[in-house]
């Protein structure tokens, strides 16, 4: 658990930790030299119980304070947990339950519970409605490109996984959904228990609100890479790759895939006044003009929720499989 000037909120989120119902575990806090009470209350905390660990560094931010709490965890299963956050006391138990019965899987995450203002902040409500939504591992796997699949604090997992496919990597991109692209890229198997283990509060200074590197522009970068290797692998060489949407915002997306080799080799749009033009010498196709799925890969680059559902259901129905014909992105 990195934190950094961690009041008000410190107290209530020790306390929910060190009362769990799992009881045989190691609580490293890592104090990324914070300037308020936090180190009296980390060191009081730690006086009275000795499971809490604190690693007390100068502040470098978030990445370097989370590499030094997976140096330090010792435990063959390590769980993520924000300063401002809040879990039930059975979060603990459950999750190293489901990792220990299944030996397949690498990560397993929960779901949230919204603890902010839905009315007022609708858009990241919506969100969390939707990642509440990905459960099963073949889910996370497909949907890991619309946005991220998993909530950071939520997570457990298994040292091996740091060992193998490697911890935090500092850039401009978000260093989390960077590690679940890198670990899925790598075959890791992510799954979430469907129960709200853990509350994430909405607080408007949080980091992924404020720092660049949780930005659009961040997000598009960052998953570029991944989606790229994926169309590589899945598209192949024998087939076009096609872009559903030839609108501004996802020629923007698109964009960021050329840098990672991808060529689009058509817009596919249902606009009359695009369908039959170029846009940067490239064709924009009629929805019911598409190949066969044998011939083309239809990557969905189109933000809006309910575009998406409409677009997979028009492609399932010409005979494409979500994963081997087409990717929903965004």
């Amino acid at each position: 658990m990195p934190v950094y000037n961690g009041m008000p909120f410190l107290p209530e989120t020790l306390d929910c930790l060190l009362n769990q119902t799992e009881s045989n575990f190691e609580l490293v806090v890592v104090d990324d030299g914070s300037t308020d009470a936090t180190p009296s209350i980390l060191a009081e905390a730690a006086r009275h119980d000795r499971r809490i660990r604190v690693i007390s560094l100068a502040h470098g931010g978030i990445v370097s304070a989370l590499n030094a709490g997976l140096a330090a965890a010792r435990a063959p299963l390590i769980a993520r947990m924000d300063a401002d956050d809040l879990c039930l006391p059975e979060r603990l138990a459950l999750q190293r339950q489901v990792l220990e019965a299944d030996p397949e899987l690498g990560l397993v995450a929960s779901q949230v519970a919204y603890g902010g203002d839905a009315a007022v902040n609708r858009g990241f409500a919506l969100f969390v409605d939707w990642t509440n939504g990905l459960v099963d591992p073949r889910d996370i796997r497909l949907k890991r490109f619309v946005e991220t699949p998993l909530i950071h604090p939520t997570v457990m997992f298994r040292r091996e996984c740091v060992t193998r496919f490697g911890g935090y990597r500092d850039g401009d991109f978000p260093e989390d959904y960077e590690l679940w692209l890198r670990w899925l890229d790598r075959g890791v198997r992510m799954a979430k228990l469907p129960r709200e283990l853990v509350t994430w509060r909405e607080r408007e200074d949080r980091l992924s609100r404020v720092h660049p590197r949780y930005s659009e522009t961040a997000f598009y970068r960052c998953k570029a890479e991944y989606l790229a290797r994926y169309l590589c692998e899945e598209a192949g060489p024998h087939r076009r790759v096609a872009v559903w949407g030839a609108g501004r915002t996802t020629r923007k997306r698109a964009a960021f895939l050329a840098e990672f080799g991808v060529t689009i080799a058509a817009f596919i749009d249902i606009d009359p006044r695009k369908v039959g033009q170029r846009i940067g010498g490239v064709p924009v196709w009629d929805k019911e003009s598409l190949p066969d799925p044998g011939d083309t890969f239809v990557l969905a680059y189109v933000g809006n929720r309910g575009a998406r559902d409409l677009i997979s259901a028009h492609l399932e129905e010409r005979g494409y499989r979500e994963g081997r014909d087409y990717l929903l992105a965004a």
